[in-house]
């Protein structure tokens, strides 16, 4: 079972880490989770969300399917969507979750 403390602060951390690499990122509840949109209430603007489940937090990225990703971390096989699940706080550098991050919003500003 996922800890109330790793949620809070795994969900801290994604909120900073998007205030760094993106000050005009507004971020909102939607799908049970916080999504990060370029404009605010577009979700077509949409560059990466993070969701909580039973056994792990989720960073999803909208257009994560463009992205290089040299580490093999990023999941999914949809056309556009990826996702990294994380288990405990450490997942975070091992999976570099802010370059993946920064990957969202490079992308995110040529889209």
């Amino acid at each position: 079972m996922l800890s109330d403390d790793f949620q809070t602060l795994l969900t801290d951390w994604m909120m900073q880490t998007v205030a760094r690499h993106a000050p005009d990122v507004g971020h909102r509840p939607m799908y049970g989770g916080i999504v990060f949109e370029r404009e605010l209430g577009a979700p077509k603007t949409c560059l990466c969300g993070i969701y909580a489940y039973s056994e792990h937090m989720s960073v999803e990225f909208t257009h994560g399917a463009a992205f290089d990703d040299p580490l093999g971390v990023l999941e999914g096989a949809g056309k556009h969507r990826r996702h990294i699940k994380l288990r405990s706080m450490g997942d975070i550098l091992a999976k570099d979750v802010e370059g993946y991050i920064a990957r969202a919003f490079a992308v995110g500003q040529a889209q």
